[in-house]
């Protein structure tokens, strides 16, 4: 299947626990002041690229024990993630996604959009919220802005509420 991509980072330290394969992709619809990434806002920007290739990069790097989604907004583009991350639970991967959506919005948008609801569901961790500049911070792992949350996917989708961590 065929995704939109910013770019790709195939051991990275710093998107998630451990060493991960960064998966970037291209589109953003918030637009935050201060992004970290505005390169990805442009939804005709980047390359196009195929969702096996993708995962066969992948499995090139034994040390990413983790992938995680990150853009541009991985929600924009859940057909093709969906796909690549059943792949990749299927292989054991830990997976992990930013969203400037909260987990609320993406569970609302999952009633109407089945590939939200499907790619949530195969996530581990949500970094969820959009960047805010006024509450930026380094002292946060894996997240920009104060505001930002990490959520355990699946037992907040078990309980029905977001349930918060740290990593």
């Amino acid at each position: 299947m065929r995704i939109r991509l910013a770019g790709l980072i195939p051991e990275s330290y710093v998107d998630g626990p451990g060493i991960r394969f960064t998966i970037f992709v291209q589109g953003c619809p918030h637009n935050c002041e201060g992004c970290h990434n505005p390169e990805t806002h442009d939804f005709e920007g980047g390359r196009l690229a195929d969702t096996d290739r993708i995962y066969n990069k992948i499995k090139q790097f034994p040390l990413s024990k983790g992938v995680t989604f990150s853009g541009g907004e991985p929600f924009c583009q859940a057909e093709p993630l969906a796909e690549l991350a059943e792949k990749l639970k299927a292989d054991g991967y830990h997976l992990m996604s930013y969203s400037g959506w909260t987990y609320e919005q993406l569970v609302k948008k999952g009633e109407t959009e089945p590939f939200v609801k499907k790619l949530l569901g195969l996530l581990d961790v949500l970094v969820d919220g959009r960047f805010v500049l006024a509450e930026r911070t380094l002292e946060l792992h894996f997240r920009g802005s104060r505001n930002q949350r990490l959520i355990d996917v699946p037992k907040s989708l078990g309980s029905g509420k977001a349930i918060t961590i740290e990593l």
